[in-house]
């Protein structure tokens, strides 16, 4: 059971390159965790050192802000995706 994650520009040095990557569905935490485990470096980028989302990342399940959810608990289905989407300051 996968769900596909949205990587953005910013991190795909991470990501060998790609855009999307497919891994285990779970809670956000566990996506994110088997994220870490096929992308070494990401977590550190998403999470501050309490393990909480930092203030400059959104995560959206199927279009939906998960701090508007159950943030990192929100299950994210098989089939679902997680975009990853860093908050970005304008004017």
């Amino acid at each position: 059971m996968s769900v596909i994650v949205r990587i953005p520009s910013q991190l795909r040095p991470l990501t060998g390159g790609l855009s999307e990557v497919r891994v285990e569905s779970g809670t956000v935490r566990q996506v994110l965790s088997n994220l870490e485990s096929a992308h070494g470096g990401i977590e550190a980028r998403l999470l501050d050192e309490q393990g909480s989302l930092r203030r400059h990342v959104n995560l959206f399940v199927a279009d939906q802000d998960v701090r508007f959810l159950q943030g990192l608990e929100t299950a994210v289905a098989e089939g679902e995706t997680l975009s990853i989407v860093p908050a970005v300051a304008g004017g």
